[in-house]
């Protein structure tokens, strides 16, 4: 965990309302000053800054002394605030506009040996001016750079890095620093822009999400920057969330403030112990400026408006710094996970002869299997296939899977004869490409026998898919029904067709052909279905919530995964911290646009976090944000 003075990064990208990407031109000290106080107001002790490459570094050889004396005067102004700054070199992107030195020409940044040692040079000496400056907080390479160099291959760019990082540490630079670039490589997202998260996280300090999306879903809305920390993080590196926020232009104020609650939270429940907003402020009087003149939106992200008022964003940041002092977020962890949510190899590594949409399809379906995981109040963990499938958990899922290799579901056929739960949803996968399981033994590891043909699927026609049990499974009583909307296309939108022969069947459609088998195997058991729930999820609109997570629910039960507090109702997600000194928190988020009241199951005593006073029962807000402190059971 990256700290300030002992408390968690939590600040705002930094531009002053004077001039934007151009405020060092226009550079106003008791303007910043203002600025600053408004947000160390408000629980904020750190920005991140901007180097303005174009105005920073005129020529090749030469780094403009007056805005040097400029930036430091602006650092002197973070102490005065009590604030830190993360100083960003490479700033050749921002909000919608490119901009180059006068001096670049065609030149690759990341190939031509003259402009990457000029860029070399640059950060060396930019961090030997300020690397003894008690505001510098860490260091960041670039804004966005797949943006601004666009893609390259994998090996030019982590060879780059590693060059401009050295150039730090040359510069006597001991501060944390990263890349800035996003984390949008191919262990996120499915794309190769070179950036590989793998690759960059062994040469820095940490990981730093970039999160901005259009989505058509809610809850998936509320969970997406989650997941992706939680994609991010599995590299040994603190996950700070570098870059998130919205513009007044695209969200109401009431919808703006529910937004960064929800962010913030749910990031925070999935690894994040850093956060950096966009931005500090809008700039309605730079209209007639690039990038604002034509990316007009990109006025209004500020946490503050025009004038420097806070605005609800503002007000969430401040509320969630309060908790984080509550709670002493440094000295909490996350319980370890039971559970484990399978990331097959196939959405980081191109396979030979594999499809790009085999990787991103896989983002879509994980994220959707993760929300039902949160709907259930089911903490995973995100296990990457190409690390090895961590033994010892209760439960694995594998949602809608097309691919795993062989030697990986040989792995979970082992798990389930040690003892544990081994969930599996079929999928043809997203494209007509090799389009069937791609399984290392379907019939025997499922205990079935299969009846598809080669080259076909087997459509869904229902527009919804019942799950009706014809015995009872953990919670989910014989007789129960769960129904199912059915999204997907005509690869994806179909089921297995099997016949049991040494597994039962738990669950059957409106045809009476098998959604839910059973095999026991060993200690534990492996369970089909049939149907590839999460992908149809992941395909439809506003669906959440969505009844996988019953079925998700009934796993938990049935591998005996400890959830100290769960809640009947999907709309509310329940999560946890434990802190060093025995205490333990829990989480309930909801996310319902209406005013909710639940009772939480409990395994032992909740109470108020401030007051210690019992707590039963418990009302949220519209997408509210309650933390408790949990008692669990002698």
């Amino acid at each position: 965990m990256l700290l300030n003075d002992g408390r968690p990064w939590l600040g705002a990208n930094f531009w002053s309302r004077a001039g934007g990407p151009l405020m060092w031109r226009r550079y106003d000290p008791d303007l910043i000053r203002r600025e600053l106080a408004v947000l160390r107001e408000h629980g904020m002790n750190l920005t991140r800054s901007f180097f303005y490459w174009p105005d920073f570094m005129p020529e090749p050889d030469r780094i403009d002394e007056d805005l040097l004396a400029r930036y430091a005067d602006f650092l002197d102004r973070h102490t005065e605030a009590g604030m830190r700054t993360v100083p960003t070199f490479l700033v050749g992107h921002m909000s919608g506009e490119n901009w180059d030195p006068a001096w670049r020409g065609d030149r690759d940044l990341y190939a031509d040996v003259r402009l990457v040692a000029r860029q070399a040079w640059y950060v060396r000496e930019l961090t030997a001016r300020f690397r003894g400056h008690d505001a510098v907080a860490g260091w960041l390479i670039s804004n966005e750079m797949p943006i601004y160099g666009e893609p390259s291959t994998r090996d030019t760019v982590t060879a780059w890095a590693e060059l401009m990082v050295q150039a730090v540490r040359a510069g006597g630079g001991t501060q944390p620093v990263s890349v800035g670039d996003g984390a949008w490589g191919i262990e996120v997202t499915g794309r190769d822009n070179g950036f590989s998260v793998r690759d960059l996280a062994a040469i820095t300090d940490f990981v730093g999400p970039h999160v901005y999306r259009m989505e058509n879903d809610v809850v998936r809305q509320h969970l997406t920057a989650a997941f992706v920390c939680e994609l991010a993080g599995g590299f040994d590196r603190p996950v700070v969330l570098e870059e998130f926020g919205v513009t007044d232009n695209f969200v109401s104020a009431e919808h703006a403030r529910h937004y960064y609650r929800q962010i913030l939270h749910n990031t925070l429940l999935a690894g994040a112990t850093g956060w950096i907003a966009w931005n500090n402020t809008d700039f309605d009087d730079l209209y007639d400026q690039e990038p604002y003149r034509h990316h007009p939106f990109e006025m209004r992200f500020g946490v503050t408006d025009s004038a420097g008022r806070p605005k609800p964003q503002l007000e969430e940041v401040r509320d969630f710094a309060a908790v984080l002092d509550r709670v002493d977020l440094p000295g909490c962890t996350r319980p370890p996970a039971r559970a484990g949510l399978v990331v097959p190899s196939y959405l980081e590594h191109a396979y030979p002869f594999t499809e790009d949409s085999d990787r991103t399809y896989l983002f879509d379906v994980l994220r959707q299997s993760y929300v039902a995981t949160r709907a259930a109040d089911l903490p995973v963990a995100l296990l990457r296939e190409r690390d090895g499938i961590t033994p010892g958990l209760a439960l694995y899922l594998v949602p809608s899977a097309k691919q795993l290799t062989a030697p990986a579901w040989r792995t979970l056929a082992r798990l389930a004869e040690d003892g544990a739960t081994v969930y599996v949803s079929y999928s043809p996968g997203g494209n007509g490409v090799q389009r069937g399981p791609w399984y290392a033994d379907l019939n025997g590891m499922f205990g079935v026998e299969h009846g598809l043909r080669y080259g076909l699927v087997d459509p869904i026609t229902d527009d919804e898919v019942t799950v009706g049990f014809v015995r009872s499974f953990g919670p989910l009583a014989e007789g129960t029904e769960l129904r199912v909307r059915a999204g997907g296309d005509e690869h994806n939108r179909a089921y297995l067709p099997v016949r049991p022969t040494e597994a039962e069947v738990v669950a059957v459609d409106a045809h009476g052909r098998p959604v839910l088998l059973q095999r026991r195997t060993g200690a534990g058991r492996v369970v089909l279905c049939t149907h590839p729930l999460e992908h149809m999820a992941a395909a439809l609109p506003r669906v959440n919530p969505e009844p996988t997570y019953a079925i998700y629910d009934a796993l938990a039960d049935l591998a005996g995964v400890d959830r100290p507090v769960t809640v009947a109702d999907p709309l509310v997600h329940a999560g946890g911290l434990s802190h060093r000194d025995g205490r333990r928190f829990v989480w309930l988020v909801s996310q319902s646009p209406d005013e909710l009241t639940v009772r939480p199951a409990v395994r032992g005593k909740l109470t108020d976090l401030a007051g210690g006073a019992p707590v039963d029962e418990v009302t949220l807000q519209p997408y509210g944000v309650r933390v408790l402190h949990l008692t669990p059971e002698s």
